[in-house]
């Protein structure tokens, strides 16, 4: 798989490997991916980084001439993170998770949905270990839907376009391990998916699709979308979104059908 802005290579470094955009790292500067652009201190020291809440972590915005991209460290989340950190157990190169997302987001790319180009993905090996690290293209100028929600911007019209673009990534197969509102983004024209860490190409069902959805609900009525009254919020929100959702979702399945069979 490669990106939909060029082609995918990858490089041996000392410790691993890293799989890149050779279009973005030519507009960088560079026929390789420098190892150092996966460094938040090397654009720190150059004035070209801002802080970027999200994930575990957070993750770095940095100016590359006339791109921004995101930079990301995969950390571990729950118990297990205070005995490994951000360490994950080798099982290959392909199945590293910066390696994984690449892929996947360079896939999901492919086929039109909107989802941030990738730029690089990198793994450190050491011994039965490994670190790694992601970068992507930001995404301009959007909103996360958390943000919308504490801002009060987040009204029926808004809610049906959630639900509409959720809906097109579920009818392509794309599930999202962590659908939640700060990994859904909005910005004039589309809604967009982030974090596909763990994130797969599934034959489409209700199963997985529902306990997307479930999580989604979860995660809004976690950052107070509810805390009011929560009949307003099943009217004014989750009620739009799921209509939104479940007509597009048959609308984008039958015409996907409809190209897989031909005339």
């Amino acid at each position: 798989m490669i990106p939909a802005t060029g082609e995918a290579k990858v490089q041996a470094t000392t410790d691993g490997a890293i799989v890149f955009d050779a279009a973005a790292a030519a507009r960088a500067g560079g026929e390789r991916f420098e190892p150092a652009w996966f460094d938040p201190e090397h654009w720190r020291a150059r004035g070209l980084a801002t802080e970027h809440g999200g994930g575990r972590g957070g993750v770095l915005r940095v100016r590359v001439g006339d791109d921004e991209w995101l930079l990301r460290h995969y950390h571990r989340g729950g118990m297990v993170a205070r005995v490994l950190g951000d360490r994950y157990l080798w099982n290959g190169a392909e199945r590293t998770r910066g390696f994984s997302e690449f892929h996947l987001l360079a896939e999901l790319a492919r086929r039109g949905l909107a989802v941030p180009d990738p730029i690089a993905a990198r793994y450190r090996r050491s011994g039965v270990h490994y670190r790694a690290d992601l970068i992507t293209h930001y995404i301009a100028p959007a909103q996360t839907l958390a943000e919308r929600l504490r801002a009060g911007a987040i009204d029926p019209a808004t809610a049906a376009r959630v639900g509409a673009g959720i809906a097109e990534f579920h009818a392509a197969g794309a599930y999202h391990a962590d659908l939640n509102a700060h990994n859904v983004l909005l910005d004039p024209r589309r809604v967009w998916l982030v974090d596909f860490d763990r994130g797969a190409l599934r034959a489409p069902a209700k199963s997985w699709q529902l306990a997307n959805l479930a999580r989604l609900r979860r995660s809004l009525v976690k950052l107070g979308a509810a805390r009011d009254n929560e009949q307003a919020f099943d009217r004014e929100c989750w009620q739009p979104l799921m209509a939104a959702y479940e007509r597009d979702l048959g609308r984008v399945g039958a015409h996907t059908a409809a190209g897989r069979s031909g005339p």
